[in-house]
């Protein structure tokens, strides 16, 4: 609800601050008086175009705070969320200044935000209907949301958008397995030479080290082949007189156990220390002798050796990784190779897959389309039930809906919808905006709204010329329709009629009074007995007569009761 509306130097308009109530507000007054000014400067607040032109004359800038008191489950409180705005405290205060150099800034609770986020809160708290006004029901764009909810069948809606997604997903899939499979298939000769080269030389995990190894091995193999002879002549002996360690070590045992009995014990650690160095030399004996049986051998695969070292090292290099990864890179070129192999059957799948959720978003938006016709026929019955009261009795109220073509589906559906009016019997309907005249627009923006009155109740509802033209029993009609309307919100009217000025709730005259040589508005909220004056000058004009008192009153006490 919208609590209060300040304005700082707008047109006409020095400083006004103005409360509002629930209920259904009428701001009355003069023909130029300003009620104008009061729209224009709240819809600079909910994030309207600025226009220079709106500053008033010799001010540095224009301002305008809009204050609304919101339920947490206001759409509004989940935009400041969405945005890491400060939600307040079931407060939500829109400003907007206005700079003469053309120069405009916007904040929510005092957080500066972009014109766009303002005005897309604006569109939540607040919908103003008027002749100008392109947003709420004037917007096309808004439609088919509002059929929804009036139809209830929102809950479809959000099952065409799931499948819709489903449908997008596979279709993805499926045209990015086609393209992968046809640039698989250009380079199909390349991938089977290549895993075919690296299967062929069929790299090991671990092997660069191993050659490295063996080929440092032998590239010193004579040098180590020189040594490991010299130690095998020292360790078993070999034409020298001493003989070998071995020879040495079996000889120490043999003198010390002709005398370990007379010791007492004391030479059997040196003995055990001598029979564990006899083994241990018999193992660096066997060592050796094969160490030196391997270099003989492995002096002949040298060659072998270097050639497939280098042959890895080179492939490693033209696939841009290190030896131990070429096995991945042949299981990843296998495995594309594998999806040319069988992409047929895989994309055959997927075909299958996109072309299912494809007839199951036909299904759920074709269920929708009947149940929006459906809701259409109700809408538009409820509407035209309207319409007779409010003087527009040969105007006709039609919800068109066409199948787009598939170009047009999406995830709100296949349908285009869009509320249309024809003012004359036997002419074809056409935009509201572009058929009706400014009075009649307003009173079948009025009749719509009264029939969706249900549909989004936490904004304020603001109408401006919905009296044009009008009188008497008709001007009733939309007195009592606007009263109704605020069973679900609040409403606030610009009205010349004193019909529908006597259904306020309270009501703010709108005035003009000099102040240092120059015209300023004023807005003075009426009690009961200003009411009524108000309404008899609404009633007679300028000179107001005890007759125009007596009706006044009566049209003040027959809408209050």
């Amino acid at each position: 609800m919208l609590v209060s509306l300040s304005i700082r130097d707008v047109v006409l308009i020095d400083r006004l601050e103005l409360v509002f109530e629930a209920g259904l507000c009428v701001l009355t007054g003069e023909t130029g008086a300003g009620k104008s000014i009061l729209l224009d400067a709240l819809g600079l607040a909910l994030g309207n175009r600025a226009d220079a032109g709106l500053i008033r004359p010799g001010a540095p800038q224009a301002s305008v705070t809009a204050v609304f008191e919101v339920e947490p489950s206001h759409p509004a409180s989940a935009i400041l969320t969405d945005w890491d705005l400060d939600p307040g405290e079931g407060q939500i205060v829109l400003r907007r200044t206005l700079g003469a150099d053309g120069r405009n800034r916007a904040y929510v609770n005092d957080q500066a935000v972009s014109a766009g986020l303002l005005r897309r809160l604006g569109d939540c708290l607040v919908e103003i209907q008027g002749q100008f006004e392109q947003r709420g029901l004037l917007d096309v764009t808004t439609h088919r949301e509002l059929l929804d909810a009036y139809g209830r069948t929102s809950a479809l809606a959000e099952r065409v958008g799931e499948a819709w997604s489903a449908w997008q997903a596979r279709a993805k899939e499926h045209l990015t397995a086609q393209e992968e499979l046809a640039r698989a298939r250009q380079e199909e000769t390349y991938l089977r030479n290549t895993v075919g080269e690296l299967e062929d030389l069929a790299p090991r995990p671990g092997e660069e080290q191993v050659l490295r190894d063996q080929r440092e091995m032998l590239m010193n193999a004579e040098r180590l082949i020189e040594a490991v002879t010299a130690a095998a002549e020292h360790l078993i002996g070999g034409d020298s007189a001493g003989g070998g360690a071995e020879s040495a070590l079996a000889a120490s045992r043999r003198v010390l156990e002709r005398v370990a009995a007379k010791a007492g014990g004391r030479l059997e650690p040196a003995l055990d220390a001598l029979d564990r160095a006899l083994v241990e030399a018999a193992e660096a004996e066997s060592q050796i002798l094969s160490l030196s049986a391997d270099l003989e051998l492995d002096s002949t695969r040298q060659e072998e050796i270097e050639a497939r070292y280098f042959a890895l090292k080179e492939l490693a290099r033209k696939h841009d990784t290190d030896v131990d990864g070429l096995a991945r890179v042949c299981h990843d070129l296998s495995a594309r190779l594998a999806a040319i192999d069988g992409g047929g059957t895989h994309l055959a799948g997927l075909e299958r897959a996109a072309r299912e959720a494809r007839a199951d978003y036909l299904k759920q938006a074709t269920s929708l389309g009947q149940s929006r016709r459906e809701a259409a026929k109700k809408l538009d019955a409820a509407v035209a039930k309207e319409l007779p009261p409010l003087k527009l009795e040969r105007a006709r109220f039609h919800t068109s809906i066409e199948a787009g073509d598939e170009a047009d589906w999406g995830p709100t559906g296949m349908d285009r919808i869009a509320f249309e009016i024809a003012t004359n019997p036997g002419t074809p309907p056409g935009p509201m905006n572009k058929i009706a005249s400014g009075g009649e627009l307003a009173r079948f923006l009025l009749a719509l709204k009264v029939v969706l009155s249900a549909i989004a109740p936490g904004r304020a509802l603001v109408f401006d010329e919905v009296d044009s033209g009008i009188g008497g029993a008709t001007a009733h009609a939309v007195g009592e329709r606007l009263a109704r309307l605020t069973r679900d919100r609040q409403v606030l009217v610009v009205t010349h009629s004193p019909q529908v000025g006597a259904r306020g709730a309270y009501h703010l005259r709108v005035h003009k009074e000099a102040k240092d040589n120059r015209m300023t508005t004023r807005v003075t909220p009426l009690d009961l007995e200003q009411r009524r004056e108000e309404i008899a000058r609404m009633l007679s004009g300028s000179h107001i007569t005890e007759e125009a008192l007596a009706a006044a009153r009566r049209l003040i006490e027959a809408d209050a009761r």
